[in-house]
């Protein structure tokens, strides 16, 4: 893996460190998914990668310094958890899903996420960043009182597998955020 950029473009620079596939993917299912295991990153993967190419990805999402990983010791599960250049993704997560509602064939249960994003706006990611904050780095939400937006996704998601739009195997997106 490069330690420089091949030029000091600020885009070639942020394709390189989030370029390929599955290294967003993982950040979807750490952000949105609450999965913070290998294990569980791996059985849950809906698009179903390979457990090389997510340890491949693990490693150089923390060598970027978007997750830390914390070991654990013998018979316990290693945590993976998102610094504040990866909550600082969640922007980008958000644009990539505006983006794949209008160009792209979604359905409905996972496109509601990315629809309730886009029009909830920066209010709404900075409630959703302020969650990870808390969840990752240990940082009290600034205003406790609030709804959690996470809260608010998985209701809106749950409301439509309810509604009979499924995409395939009903199983929880638990945001996660909670500790």
């Amino acid at each position: 893996m490069r330690d420089e950029p091949r030029s000091g473009c600020p885009i070639n620079g942020s394709v390189e460190a989030l370029g390929d596939r599955w290294s967003l993917i993982v950040l979807r299912d750490v952000i949105f998914g609450g999965r913070r295991h290998f294990r569980d990153l791996l059985a849950n993967s809906m698009e179903g990668i390979a457990s090389n190419i997510l340890s491949s990805r693990l490693k150089a999402l923390v060598a970027k310094g978007l997750l830390t990983h914390e070991e654990a010791g013998r018979g316990r599960r290693g945590t993976y958890s998102l610094t504040e250049a990866g909550i600082q993704t969640v922007p980008i997560m958000v644009a990539l899903g505006s983006w794949g509602l209008r160009h792209l064939p979604t359905t409905p249960a996972l496109a509601i996420r990315a629809r309730l994003l886009e029009e909830g706006g920066p209010p709404l990611w900075e409630d959703l960043m302020d969650e990870l904050r808390e969840a990752h780095l240990g940082v009290p939400r600034p205003d406790p009182g609030r709804p959690r937006a996470s809260q608010l996704l998985q209701e809106a998601y749950e409301r439509v597998v309810a509604e009979g739009h499924p995409d395939g195997p009903v199983r929880s997106v638990d945001s996660g955020l909670r500790r």
